[in-house]
Formats: structure tokens, C-alpha cells, sequence
């Protein structure tokens, strides 16, 4: 069974594209900050995690999901992998997304956010560094 469920924080404004074809269709990627059970000392607070939601799931994130929203996602799990003529094999995990759900009213974000800035429920933007995250 390969079955995965997070609710974290958006770390930024989901970015959606649209492949080239006859049909185009949505493929939307994110970043959700899931905090940690346990932080040993000098490690970030959160995972940061790779979704990828494709279709009408992408165009709903790309529509109402906004930086800092917490979400609840339940997806697949999925490796992929490359040659990269610089770096050798590249791995990407990432989850694809099956269901997303807002865990906070629009009201409650608003609020939060005016009173927060870019705070992430104790996770601030910018010390989150290239290297933590996933790709």
C-alpha cells in the first residue's frame, strides 16, 4: 500500500503549469512544511516536501491555496530518478496528490496572516535554505 497523508504549511504560492498538447493540462507543485515530532539541536523545524497535484486538483490548488495556508493532503509517495551530466544520479521523492483540504478557515488565515507576516506558525521563510529543500 503506498498511501501518504500530511497536513503542514505552505512554504510559498503553488506554481501551476500547463503541458503542451492538444488537451493542455494543469500540473501544479508545492511545498508543504511539515513540522517535526522530534528536532534534535541545529536541525530545521519542519520536513520540507515536494507535492505534486495534476488536473482539476491542480488547478484548485493553483485558484485557492495560498503561501502559509495549512492543509490537510493524502496522496501517493513516488521516487524518480536521472543521470544529470554534472551531478551523476538525481532522486526527486515527491507525493502526489489525490485529495486536498483546507485545516483552517479563510477568516482564521487572514487574521493569522495580518498578525504574522510571513511566519509559518514558527517556521519563518527565510530560514528556510536551498539545501532543505527537497529538489
Amino acid at each position: 500500500m503506498n498511501k501518504v497523508i500530511l497536513m503542514g504549511r505552505l512554504v510559498k504560492n503553488p506554481e501551476v503549469k500547463y503541458t503542451k498538447s492538444d488537451n493542455p493540462m494543469a500540473i501544479c507543485n508545492y511545498t508543504l512544511a511539515v513540522r517535526k515530532n522530534y528536532i534534535r539541536e541545529g536541525e530545521p523545524e519542519a520536513n520540507f516536501i515536494r507535492c505534486v497535484a495534476i488536473g482539476k486538483q491542480a488547478e484548485f490548488t493553483a485558484q485557492y491555496l495560498r503561501q502559509g495556508m495549512q492543509i490537510l493532503v493524502t496522496g501517493e509517495l513516488q521516487i524518480r530518478s536521472w543521470e544529470d551530466e554534472e551531478k551523476g544520479r538525481q532522486w526527486s521523492t515527491e507525493v502526489f496528490i489525490e485529495k486536498q483540504e483546507f485545516t483552517e478557515s479563510k477568516a482564521s488565515f487572514d487574521a493569522r496572516s495580518q498578525s504574522n507576516g510571513n511566519e509559518l506558525n514558527g517556521i519563518i521563510e527565510e530560514d528556510i535554505k536551498d539545501e532543505d529543500m527537497p529538489f
